[in-house]
């Protein structure tokens, strides 16, 4: 299934921004940023084209990461690095902020 065009978008900054694959330690800050740009749906159809390369322990972690994020606000150092990863990766002004909800 094709991914919408802003969910595209934001698998290039993540492949640009972490050629290596996203750490662990790097899943909750990162999906905590990305819920407050993405609708559920498109977080989860991220979650799941980042795991489609990789094992099912990495698909249970990305989800984890998921849920995680609707019910823990990460550190603001973690998601500093992870917003200048993104942003390294072309994301237009990833930051703090983001975690704020959409209006």
């Amino acid at each position: 299934m094709a991914l919408p065009p802003f969910v595209s978008s934001v698998v290039g900054w993540l492949r640009a921004g972490y050629p290596d694959g996203v750490p662990a330690y790097d899943y909750l800050p990162l999906f905590a940023l990305l819920t407050g740009r993405l609708s559920d749906a498109d977080v989860a159809a991220l979650a799941d084209e980042l795991a489609a390369g990789g094992d099912q322990a990495s698909a249970k972690a990305i989800r984890d990461a998921i849920a995680a994020a609707t019910n823990t606000r990460p550190l603001d150092s973690d998601v500093a690095r992870v917003s200048a990863r993104l942003a390294a990766g072309g994301w237009p002004l990833a930051g703090p902020e983001d975690l704020e909800p959409r209006a």
